[in-house]
């Protein structure tokens, strides 16, 4: 029987950062929620801890990439994924997840033409 996909309210997929896709990916260590931007997205952005200002600022560095096989791959993502925008979570290797109170979510810029 094949697995249903995972999904966080209306959306299944998430912007993660490329270095915790492919081969040699680092597990992820942070993730916050924000506003979804369309209807698969679920707001959630995943990084390793390990991207800099100028890696970010490269839009194709984060990736849309669907929930389920991140979980696959590590299944503590999976209890925080219901959780509300505004959310942020982190990790130090070898440790539980732990609420983030003190990260403001960044905004991103939408253009908007109204005519």
């Amino acid at each position: 029987m094949s697995k249903k996909p995972r999904q966080t309210r209306h959306g299944h997929m998430a912007r993660v950062s490329k270095l915790a896709l492919g081969d040699k990916a680092l597990p992820v260590r942070f993730m916050y929620k924000t506003i979804p931007e369309h209807g698969n997205d679920t707001g959630w952005r995943l990084f390793t801890g390990y991207e800099t200002a100028e890696f970010l600022a490269e839009f194709a560095n984060l990736e849309p990439f669907p929930l389920a096989p991140m979980c696959d791959v590590d299944d503590s993502l999976d209890g925080l994924l219901d959780h509300n925008a505004g959310t942020v979570w982190e990790r130090q290797p070898g440790q539980e997840w732990q609420q983030v109170h003190d990260f403001e979510i960044p905004v991103e810029e939408v253009d908007v033409d109204v005519s």
